[in-house]
Formats: structure tokens, sequence, C-alpha cells
């Protein structure tokens, strides 16, 4: 599927574009309206479209996309103000998605909006074969896992230890099926927080400290998640053998 990203924030756009392609989408991008406007090469899909453009402000480009094209468009800005929603969404863009946000949360707003335009087989094969199983917000990935007495089914976002369910917040569940996709693995700070949180994420990393340990708390056992000094942290069962790692 290819997407034409109009924005013109390097910070952001490198790393969104990066992120995007590990789905299999192929990201163009303009960096001002009228480059996004006039176009080259193969026609885009699907439009993200940032409001706050140096050369003319986003809705007007909104408004002459619409007036030529069915395309779906996706405003992605820090204008969060309901005003600013509401008068894009009428002015035919087909969702709206206020900074910052995650590269999976974005991913999982294109499959809804291509769901609800009918143009699913754009969808790169991984996710259009998801499409039509999957919720609004899920992002596609392996059901159930167990790790010794652990257990993360992602399709229901639910755990459990031993048999026992464990309620986790979102960003938990996330940070958890993050450190399990490869159980062992040290993942650093900063590919936790591109991931989890966002390539974007301008909040303090200490977030990230106090999700963990409210997972170890949660889990029961803070030899769950290990802390690698100067690195970041890795998960493994409890009790079961493996190279020696800093206390958490």
């Amino acid at each position: 599927m290819r997407l034409l990203l109009i924005e013109d924030d390097d910070r952001i756009a490198g790393p969104l574009t990066e992120g995007l392609g590990r789905y299999g989408f192929t990201v163009d991008r303009a960096r001002t309206g009228a480059a996004g406007l006039a176009g080259s090469g193969e026609a885009p899909d699907l439009v993200l479209l940032d409001l706050g453009l140096p050369d003319m402000d986003g809705l007007d480009v909104c408004r002459a996309l619409r007036a030529r094209s069915a395309i779906p468009i996706i405003m992605i800005t820090a204008r969060g103000e309901e005003a600013d929603r509401v008068v894009g969404l009428e002015l035919g863009a087909d969702d709206y998605l206020a900074k910052p946000f995650g590269v999976r949360e974005l991913v999982a707003r294109i499959r809804a909006v291509t769901r609800r335009t009918g143009a699913q087989q754009a969808l790169p094969p991984t996710l259009r074969a998801q499409t039509s199983e999957a919720g609004p917000g899920s992002v596609p990935t392996a059901t159930a896992q167990k790790l010794g007495r652990l257990e993360i089914d992602r399709r229901t976002r639910q755990v459990r230890v031993q048999d026992r369910e464990i309620a986790l917040s979102p960003r938990e569940f996330d940070l958890l099926a993050h450190l399990a996709d490869d159980p062992g693995a040290v993942r650093s700070r900063q590919q936790i927080m591109d991931t989890v949180w966002d390539p974007h994420f301008f909040g303090p990393t200490k977030t990230l400290d106090a999700h963990v340990a409210a997972l170890r708390r949660k889990l029961g056992d803070p030899a769950w998640i290990i802390t690698v000094r100067g690195v970041g942290f890795r998960l493994t069962v409890p009790g079961a053998a493996g190279p020696a790692a800093e206390a958490p």
C-alpha cells in the first residue's frame, strides 16, 4: 500500500516512514501542502496529512484533495482541539489522530479507514490477511504465547500467571508483549520507547521505569523483567537457566 505523508517536520516524518515501512507500507513524503497537491509518481492509496504545514493550512489541503478525489485521508497533527477535528471531518477527512501517537495506533487507524472505505485490498498482505478477523483497534500479531507460568494472548489482550488473570493497563500490556516478542533478548530503552510509546515521544523516560515496576509487581516476581544496566530490559522466565544479569 502506498501512502503519501504530507509533513514538514523531519523529526516526525523520518521515524514515521521507517516505522510504517516495517509494516509493509511504501511511504512517499511531501514537505509542503503545495507539493502534496502537485503529486508525482505513482498515485497514493491513502494520505497522511499534517495540519501545521509551512506554506498553507492543512485544512485547505484536505479541502482541495477531497474536491478532486475520494482518496482516504487521515489527519495527523498536534492541533487536537475539537473544533479542528470537526472542521477536518466535515471537509472530508476520514479520521483524525492527534500527536503524539504510536506507529501501531496509526496502523490500526489505517486498517479501520480502509475497511470503512472498501480499500482493504490495498493493504500490505500481512495486514490484509488479518483485517477481516481483527477488531477496529487491534494490531496484527500472534495469539497465545506461553512462557513458563506466563501466558500472553495478544488477540484478547489477556495475561495469566498460573491460570490467574492479571489486569494490565493498555501500555503495560504493550510493553510486556514487546519484550515477549523475543524472550531473553535485551531491548534497549530507546527501542522500547520507540515501539511501545512513539518514535517522537517527548515525555520523561522515567515513565518506562514506572511501567516496568508496575509490571513486575503485577506479575508477582521481579525476576520476570531483568534490568541490563546501561542498556535496557529483557524478559526471562524466573528460575530458568540463562546468562547472568543485573539485579532488577
